[in-house]
């Protein structure tokens, strides 16, 4: 499982928080192509290792926005054959020469940056596209023979109403992407965001605002035949995100690039330095009760839970028994525990009371 960081943006979303520099100069682009071809052949026994699911993820910062031969170049200093290739993309990237061009490195699946079918929000979060350029992207990409699209929506904010919400949904909908991920809106360290709630000038939206529309959400999807796989994510069935799976069942990982985090599958996590030249690598060892916490997290986190020994094992027993009375967890048909999807809103809550009592 290979995941590369690409950390080029034309302009900064509102929201966004992930390590990203405005740039378009082709000079930055060849060297940050350099830097993770190097990285590749540093690594490369290390990517063989962690080669089990078999997928490429690009993601940023704005992956779209790095020119196809650099693209071409670092996919062609990876391995190959994978079952899942997925690049994130803004819609006003998108064209058909481009991408044609996805479709003839691999690429078999396309992430996104939706966020609104709104043009007053998108406007409002900076975003560089508008929602007849996020239709046509998805037209696009399916002429160019990419079928599975996954989309990325918001929710939970002031200036969303109930009416655009429910609006958004439907047209989402009409496009029948095969996944949708759907996050509420939080306020990140060192966005723009930030600053406006340090300054007063933008307040979250109150609890009950976000979990009506969360509630819209998850029946709305489930309605038109989505399975709430994850606490954020949606998939026609068969269209679950296999590379983000890995990650909530710890599977191993690398990440490439500036910025971007590797986990050994075990107990230690790794992650590159933020810097667009001579990037290094700084690492930290888990200890068994990090182990025992990030296993609960991540797998409560998913539909499919985890095995009743294995959560009894790290969770508070206890608490165990007193959320499944609750109705709050519940029994999968094979057995397995997990989060009732009707309190997946709470989850972090019921996660935190679970490991925090052990």
């Amino acid at each position: 499982m290979i995941y590369v960081h690409v950390p080029f943006c034309k302009s900064f979303c509102i929201y966004c928080g992930f390590y990203s520099e405005l740039c378009n100069k082709d000079n930055a682009f060849a060297s940050y192509c350099e830097g993770v071809c190097r990285e590749i052949e540093a690594r490369r026994e290390e990517i063989l290792a962690a080669a089990s699911p078999r997928t490429l993820y690009f993601g940023g910062g704005t992956p779209s926005v790095l020119p196809l031969k650099y693209l071409r170049r670092i996919v062609e200093a990876l391995p190959g054959g994978y079952e899942e290739f997925t690049v994130e993309a803004n819609p006003d990237d998108i064209t058909p020469e481009y991408s044609s061009a996805l479709a003839g490195m691999g690429v078999n699946r396309i992430s996104l940056g939706v966020q609104s079918f709104d043009d007053g929000i998108l406007r409002w979060m900076n975003r560089r596209h508008d929602a007849a350029q996020a239709v046509r992207a998805i037209e696009i990409i399916r002429e160019a023979g990419i079928e599975n699209i996954s989309i990325d929506l918001i929710f939970g904010f002031p200036l969303l109403t109930d009416e655009i919400w429910n609006d958004t949904l439907r047209k989402a909908l009409a496009l029948r992407p095969q996944h949708i991920s759907a996050y509420q809106l939080s306020v990140e360290e060192g966005s723009a965001l930030d600053e406006l709630a340090r300054s007063g000038a933008f307040a979250q939206a109150g609890e009950e605002q976000c979990l009506s529309q969360y509630d819209t959400l998850c029946r709305l999807l489930s309605e038109a035949g989505y399975r709430h796989y994850e606490v954020s994510n949606f998939a026609i069935p068969g269209y679950e995100a296999v590379h983000n799976g890995a990650y909530w069942a710890r599977a191993p990982y690398v990440g490439l690039g500036p910025g971007a985090h590797s986990f050994d599958g075990r107990l230690t996590r790794s992650w590159n330095t933020q810097a667009l030249t001579g990037w290094h690598r700084e690492q930290e060892t888990l200890t068994m009760h990090d182990e025992a916490v990030e296993k609960v997290m991540l797998a409560l986190r998913a539909a499919d839970g985890m095995p009743e020994s294995d959560l009894l094992a790290n969770a508070n027993p206890e608490a165990v028994s007193a959320l499944l009375q609750k109705g709050a967890l519940k029994k999968n048909r094979d057995g397995r525990l997990r989060i009732a999807e009707n309190h997946f809103f709470v989850s972090d809550d019921i996660i935190y009371l679970l490991i925090s009592t052990r």
